[in-house]
């Protein structure tokens, strides 16, 4: 009879919610997952939670395998060497093998008065407390969205087309992922929206105040609702637990995802970093990440050796309100390239990667095994890239032992 092996999902987004599912394939697996939170915060929508349109929560009963363990609680340290996690309400799950896929949120913006006066919408409670700002002010009110990527583009375009009066702050170049050709769409679409776009290299933000934001150029802004979306930061519960961390705090891996300080901790999503060449923060990263680790899990369980990173990149979708959006196409290594597909289409691509992200998930969680997109090849830039680096990165656990 074989021994039961438990395993410690931390964190209940993307990536962790894909490995959980995925472990559950083994019936003498005991898989835990440990989340702060009671439901799955879809944070590709949380755009339109700010802007009034949907709610980014779904059930855990909707896409978490049966088999799957819940814990509402967070985790406040790793005990790598006596195999357990401590939780805030006082009490310790132990482990055979954990899953670190605690995700990301808003990086400390460093800049004065941001942190007093600007809005972060990195996490569900962040997009909540901006909620009731923006419904108490005026529909005049001028509202400064600073940092032009992905969700920067989006919450312009969704506050502009309900009528906001919205400025957007790019501190360099509109949408710095796109190809010249995308990003030209893009800003014909936020034009159309009266969105007004500040970009170049003297529009990055020094100062935030109740009621201003001041550029790099000496520019002063009114804004009586700035909302900050420039950069995104990791939770430091790897470097609080003594693991090996790269500057951002996110946990190193070899290509296996496993950690380079212990075998029994593999690690997927945003607070991963393999081979020190981290993805794209994205749930199109998280979720292969997370059927990844789950299968380096399970082949360490059956005495196998783990596959590596085989990662592939397809597009980045942006929303641009409820009727437009940008589909932009991508190489295997994640460069965009000159096609994309624009205007309703695009908005109708984007709705339909939202609607499958979780179904994917849900997939799994009753089909444990069956997805697949974590094997597409990503092409040999990234092997290349990892044996240029072999001679600095150090060896995994499980070959320095």
């Amino acid at each position: 009879m074989n021994e039961n092996t438990d395993v410690v999902v931390i964190g209940g987004g993307y990536a962790g919610v894909m490995a959980a599912n995925r472990l559950t394939q083994r019936g003498d697996v005991t898989v835990t997952l440990i989340n702060p939170r009671r439901s799955f915060v879809h944070r590709i929508r949380l755009h339109q939670l700010v802007g009034g349109t949907n709610e980014a929560v779904v059930d855990y009963r909707e896409v978490l395998g049966e088999g799957v363990r819940l814990v509402v609680d967070t985790v406040t340290r790793i005990d790598a060497a006596g195999r357990g996690v401590e939780l805030a309400s006082g009490g310790r799950v132990g482990y055979d093998y954990l899953v670190y896929a605690v995700g990301s949120g808003s990086a400390d913006p460093r800049v004065p008065g941001a942190a007093e006066f600007a809005y972060p919408i990195a996490d569900i409670e962040e997009a909540q407390r901006l909620r009731p700002v923006l419904d108490a002010a005026p529909a005049t009110a001028a509202v400064t969205v600073v940092g032009a990527g992905p969700t920067g583009i989006e919450t312009a375009a969704e506050l502009a087309e309900a009528g906001r009066a919205v400025t957007l702050v790019c501190g360099g170049v509109l949408g710095p992922y796109l190809h010249p050709r995308g990003r030209r769409s893009v800003a014909r679409r936020l034009a159309r929206l009266g969105v007004s776009v500040l970009d170049g290299p003297d529009t990055k933000v020094t100062a935030v105040t109740g009621d201003a934001v001041r550029l790099s150029g000496g520019r002063e802004l009114p804004s009586e609702v700035t909302i900050w979306t420039a950069g995104f930061g990791v939770p430091d519960l790897a470097v609080r637990s003594g693991l090996s961390t790269d500057a951002l705090g996110r946990l190193r891996t070899d290509e296996t995802l496993t950690s380079v300080d212990d075998v029994r901790i593999v690690a997927a999503g945003d607070s991963a970093v393999p081979s020190d060449l981290p993805l794209r923060m994205s749930c199109q990263a998280a979720m292969p990440m997370g059927a990844r680790a789950a299968d380096t899990v399970l082949s360490r369980i059956a005495g196998e050796r783990p596959e590596t990173l085989n990662q592939s990149f397809a597009a980045q979708c942006i929303s641009l309100g409820r009727s437009d959006g940008i589909f932009q196409f991508a190489n295997r290594s994640d460069v965009a390239v000159w096609f994309n597909v624009d205007g309703r289409l695009g908005a109708k691509l984007k709705e339909v990667v939202c609607t499958g992200v979780i179904k994917h998930m849900a997939d799994e969680a009753h089909q444990p095994g069956g997805y697949r997109l974590h094997r597409v090849s990503g092409g040999a830039k990234r092997q290349q890239l990892v044996q240029a680096k072999q001679g600095q990165t150090p060896a995994p656990a499980d070959q320095v032992a």
